[in-house]
């Protein structure tokens, strides 16, 4: 067999070992999902650990990392939308069907009336005189909140956002060390997740200098709350993920009464201030590019989490393939979909797999 070309064996880590799985209730049918024990290499290419150093273009050169408009690639993967992925995104809740999903739920009812306080949030309707009333009013009565509320309200959330992800990938890696097999493509995942969010909270400091309380009370929120989700990692994977999708419900309904607000002028500030370079590099946004439309796509980034770690917390944590390891479902799906049971990523691992083969396939008639 021919080598692949790094980029397309990139895409092809896991088909040796999709084609045979089988599912732990029924030898007779094909699963995607769980993965088959094997000491054999690999003939296709670079696994889901990503390609050798050697497959890489060349290092970029060394910068200073305290100038805070660094551009170039960024090295985990990120989606890029188009306008109309950027509108698509809907307000979605998944119903607690289990225990578990109930106390996810519960837990993040509780940590969002505790966030509400800490970050003075408030979103009350409009009253039936609204229109006679000043922007003034409004925020005075408690109705609106200015652009300083609402920025620290982001700082806030995208400070403690970015801790789940990181905990789980290294979790994960660690279980991978003792057990001396392959993770099945959920770290990488779990660590791009952690990136990403980590971008929203660098793009949003670009807009304001956090105060030293606000500082001190970000290291007190994230010092208990990486503690306590690692200890519940620990105790149930599903469980994280499923909170960890709800609380990315709650991401996409605060971002969406931002925008709402911004367009109807309640944010005057914001509504005609360019985005931040840093955003205008990480998304790829036009050089024209509003403060809103960098809202807007934190927002799809907000549903692509809400979507994937719904999908992960219906797989079986011990043996289940990532089905988004090579590749991710349409933003069209992401948008509109609160995320995968264990049979939609089932379907579409073996969706991957057969798309894969015909790509080889084309790629080895032509070559």
């Amino acid at each position: 067999m021919k080598a692949l070309p790094a980029h397309s064996a990139l895409l092809r880590p896991c088909l040796a070992s999709t084609s045979k799985r089988t599912f732990m209730t029924s030898g007779a049918r094909l699963n995607q999902l769980v993965a088959q024990t094997t000491n054999q290499k690999s003939q296709l290419g670079p696994g889901t650990e990503g390609p050798h150093i050697k497959d890489l273009p060349p290092k970029a050169p060394v910068v200073d990392v305290s100038d805070r408009n660094i551009r170039g690639d960024w090295v985990l993967f990120h989606p890029v939308y188009t306008q109309d992925e950027l509108r698509s995104v809907e307000v979605l809740h998944r119903e607690a069907k289990t225990f578990s999903d109930k106390i996810a739920y519960n837990f993040v009812r509780l940590l969002r009336w505790g966030f509400d306080i800490a970050s003075g949030y408030k979103h009350k309707p409009l009253p039936p005189n609204a229109k006679e009333l000043t922007l003034d009013d409004l925020r005075r009565d408690g109705y609106l909140m200015d652009e300083s509320q609402w920025l620290r309200r982001i700082l806030f959330l995208e400070s403690i956002a970015a801790v789940p992800g990181m905990v789980a990938a290294a979790l994960r890696h660690l279980r991978s060390l003792r057990l001396m097999r392959r993770d099945c493509g959920w770290i990488h995942t779990l660590l791009e997740e952690a990136e990403n969010e980590r971008m929203h909270l660098m793009t949003f400091m670009s807009l304001k200098n956090p105060s030293p309380v606000f500082r001190a009370m970000v290291i007190a929120a994230q010092g208990v709350f990486y503690n306590a989700f690692f200890f519940c990692y620990l105790i149930s994977p599903s469980t994280c993920h499923r909170f960890v999708g709800h609380l990315e419900e709650e991401a996409v309904i605060t971002y969406t009464r931002c925008i709402e607000e911004i367009e109807a002028g309640h944010l005057p500030i914001w509504s005609n201030l360019p985005a931040p370079e840093i955003a205008k590099d990480y998304w790829r946004l036009g050089p024209d590019a509003k403060f809103l439309d960098v809202v807007y796509a934190v927002r799809s980034d907000e549903s692509n989490h809400r979507f994937v770690n719904h999908s992960l917390a219906s797989l079986n944590w011990k043996s289940d393939v990532n089905p988004f390891a090579l590749r991710e479902p349409s933003m069209a799906t992401k948008a509109t979909v609160v995320g995968f049971e264990r049979e939609d990523s089932a379907k579409f691992i073996q969706e991957t797999h057969h798309a894969l083969e015909e790509a080889s396939r084309k790629m080895t008639d032509s070559s």
